[in-house]
């Protein structure tokens, strides 16, 4: 039988004392006021007034109906014989899955319908990696502040950001989230559209086509060509033009292939674009070179 909370173990595992007091489901009528007792001198506690999650007039907002206790569980014997109560982050009892079932339990919208299979749950990462709760604004969700968030975990994804050629991430005119679901989605890369071309049309749209004459690599997957986080290469390609193009077409007869003259695609600069420049697709009855 399982014991009461005046005979919880205290010298058991913090994680079997809360899964004990979560069974016994026995929440503090005092709710936050026996909380702010002794933590209202804490200034990072009380910030969570000036947010979202802080709002009691919200039906909303976990302050409306258990308070503190709705994330950090119920009190029990915390006060005066110290039993744990949830943490959140690198310091808590609990692992990150276990610390999420906590923010799910509310957040569990269609936005957030792909969390389980997503790329930040294979890694065990933790919402509060991300988010912040005890705060006015939660700097995640500011615009400006987004790529400096995704940035302290993808640090060569932000490398590439600041390459020649990138998307204006840097100047906030776009950030990570218009591209993909850090929440999860059904696509490769928790990418928001259903794949990458998909995802690249929703900007890109003249280069969606269908086109009379299509060039093959375009139609399977943009990132055949283009980086999308970022290139030295204008363009956001993936190398340097002809040597791209050569990769793919290595056997290709053609005069101006062939380095050393002056004639040469590979001479000044030059490249296949200068004449292929419908690169992308044609809708020119002679265009079956991309050449109009």
């Amino acid at each position: 039988m399982m014991s009461g909370l005046m005979t919880c173990n205290l010298s058991a595992e913090p994680v079997d004392v809360l899964m004990e007091k979560f069974e016994q489901g026995t929440y503090s009528k005092k709710g936050a006021d026996g909380c702010l007792m002794c933590h209202k001198r804490t200034e990072k506690v009380m910030a969570i007034f000036d947010g979202v999650h802080g709002q009691a007039n919200s039906a909303a907002s976990p302050m409306a109906g258990l308070q503190c206790e709705s994330c950090h569980g119920p009190q029990g014997k915390h006060k005066g014989k110290n039993e744990p109560m949830i943490g959140f982050g690198d310091d808590s009892a609990l692992t990150a899955e276990m610390q999420n079932t906590v923010c799910t339990a509310c957040h569990n919208d269609t936005a957030r319908s792909a969390w389980h299979t997503s790329t930040h749950a294979d890694q065990d990462v933790a919402c509060v990696s991300c988010h912040q709760v005890h705060i006015a604004k939660d700097p995640i969700t500011v615009k400006s502040k987004e790529a400096e968030v995704c940035a302290g975990c993808h640090t060569k994804v932000n490398a590439d950001t600041h390459k020649r050629s990138s998307h204006p991430i840097e100047n906030g005119s776009m950030v990570c989230s218009d591209c993909h679901n850090p929440h999860g989605s059904m696509s490769d890369s928790d990418l928001k559209a259903f794949n990458v071309n998909q995802t690249c049309f929703e900007c890109h749209a003249e280069k969606r086509g269908p086109f009379l004459w299509e060039h093959a690599p375009v139609m399977e997957n943009c990132a055949n060509c283009h980086d999308a986080h970022g290139s030295v290469n204008k363009n956001l390609l993936n190398s340097r033009v002809p040597m791209l193009c050569k990769q793919c077409h290595a056997g290709d007869i053609h005069a101006s292939t062939l380095p050393g003259d002056n004639q040469s695609i590979q001479t000044a600069g030059q490249g296949c674009l200068n004449c292929h420049s419908q690169i992308h697709g044609s809708n020119n009855t002679s265009g079956k070179a991309l050449q109009f």
